[in-house]
């Protein structure tokens, strides 16, 4: 079992910057491959980045130039930094971890997921 508690969340103006965290408790954060996702009002949920046990990274192209995912193995953490915030980008936004051998994309493919932080971009 992985408990995952977001932070980092809020409002924001278009152009802003905001940091998200996701502190892990459990069974060893280092083994998991990490992901974020995000579900605005009406919409399913999508991903966002991942990042895995070795530390690569991959992007959602709607993202990419302006997030980045990294992780901290002995903080238990993972973060998201988010700039150049645009509307679009409101949504409540989700830590996830993976046990599988391969990073993925796929909202399905992830074991654990946090109670989600609310991030809200302003124009």
């Amino acid at each position: 079992q992985v408990q995952l508690v977001e932070s980092g969340g809020g409002l924001v103006q278009a152009g802003g910057s905001l940091r998200l965290s996701c502190a892990a408790s459990g069974r060893t954060f280092s083994s998991y491959h990490m992901g974020w996702f995000r579900q605005a009002p009406g919409k399913e949920r999508e991903f966002v980045a991942s990042i895995s046990r070795s530390g690569s990274t991959y992007y959602a192209d709607s993202v990419k130039g302006r997030f980045a995912i990294s992780r901290d193995n002995a903080k238990n953490t993972a973060h998201l930094q988010m700039n150049n915030l645009k509307p679009e980008d409101t949504a409540v936004y989700y830590c996830a971890a993976r046990g599988g051998l391969f990073i993925s994309g796929v909202t399905s493919n992830y074991d654990y997921w946090g109670q989600g932080t609310q991030v809200t971009v302003s124009s």
